[in-house]
């Protein structure tokens, strides 16, 4: 049907109110499993140090009687280290802003400063992941810690092929990523996994991208994830939050920030964020019509013992 002639509809109307929702609606991911499972000590200086031993094999030990005894020759602790980095964020907005009505917040300072810190969570837990060697930092050059993957020697399959190699295992240098990746395997994780109880690890956590976890799901046998159709509904549920190995039980955690070459089979217990400065929100100094606030955190990440750890690294990502 055609609208009536001289219909004075809503498209020749000035002066409608517009209707803009109070509500702000972000879907950017903020989980940062990582850091969050790590246990959170003190940090007292930019150089953060530890410890680290271990047990000899076992051997034969039996005696006769009234024998002279002898001591067991005996091993330093190992005393390693890494540098703690700082996390800075800022936002600047403009004063006039206390004098408008807005949509969604009522101060713009107080949105992006929130905003700011949940961003920094990100930044954090993409370098506790990241493949970097620690710098000591200089005048000119910003201090970084060494990430996960620099310090994981022991319990390790890697491609070695076209350059591939472990690193030192002091945070001192960065894995060397193979040129020739080769993909995920239940074998590849099982023979980890028996590494990891050989040395006397216990993990709990594994940290994989969305790709590796399809692949995890695929999984065979009568130990890990089931499909169920459940009764009543026609929903099926595919999941693989526990796999059960003779080696012990992990959970499988989908990561965002961990490179998705690497896979991650961790004992939550053996890392630790040390925190020298914690997330502060600090206003800076007045300079113009504006006002400014930084979000600021300093911390390292300590690798207690990295032999109850271990890494399926250069594996295919699509």
């Amino acid at each position: 049907m055609a609208q009536p002639s001289n219909t004075f509809d809503s498209y020749d109307a000035v002066g409608i109110r517009e209707d803009l929702s109070d509500i702000i609606t972000n879907v950017s991911p903020e989980e940062t499993p990582f850091h969050t499972k790590c246990r959170k000590t003190t940090a007292s200086n930019t150089l953060t140090e530890w410890q680290t031993d271990a047990l000899r094999s076992s051997a034969a030990n039996a005696h006769i009687e009234g024998d002279e005894t002898a001591a067991n020759a005996m091993t330093a602790t190992s005393r390693l280290n890494n540098r703690t980095q700082i996390f800075k964020n800022a936002v600047t907005v403009p004063d006039t802003d206390e004098g408008l009505d807005k949509a969604g917040r009522q101060r713009e300072m107080a949105y992006q400063v929130l905003k700011i810190a949940k961003e920094q969570k990100l930044d954090i837990e993409k370098a506790l992941f990241d493949n970097n060697a620690k710098v000591a930092g200089n005048a000119t050059t910003a201090r970084e810690l060494a990430g996960a993957p620099s310090w994981m020697t022991t319990n390790v399959n890697f491609v070695s092929a076209s350059s591939g190699a472990n690193p030192t295992g002091d945070g001192t240098d960065a894995r060397t990523d193979s040129g020739a990746p080769t993909a995920f395997t239940q074998a590849k994780f099982d023979a980890v996994m028996q590494s990891i109880w050989s040395n006397g690890g216990n993990p709990d956590s594994v940290y994989l991208s969305a790709f590796q976890m399809n692949v995890a799901l695929g999984f065979t046998g009568n130990n890990n994830q089931r499909s169920n159709v459940q009764g009543g509904d026609e929903r099926v549920i595919k999941s693989l939050a526990v796999y059960v190995t003779p080696w012990g039980t992990v959970e499988f955690i989908p990561s965002r920030e961990n490179r998705s070459r690497d896979v991650f089979i961790m004992q939550d217990d053996m890392w630790e964020v040390a925190v020298l400065r914690p997330t502060k929100n600090v206003e800076l100094a007045k300079t113009g019509d504006s006002s400014k606030r930084q979000v600021v955190t300093e911390l390292t990440l300590c690798a207690k013992n990295e032999a109850a750890n271990g890494i399926i690294a250069d594996n295919t990502t699509s």
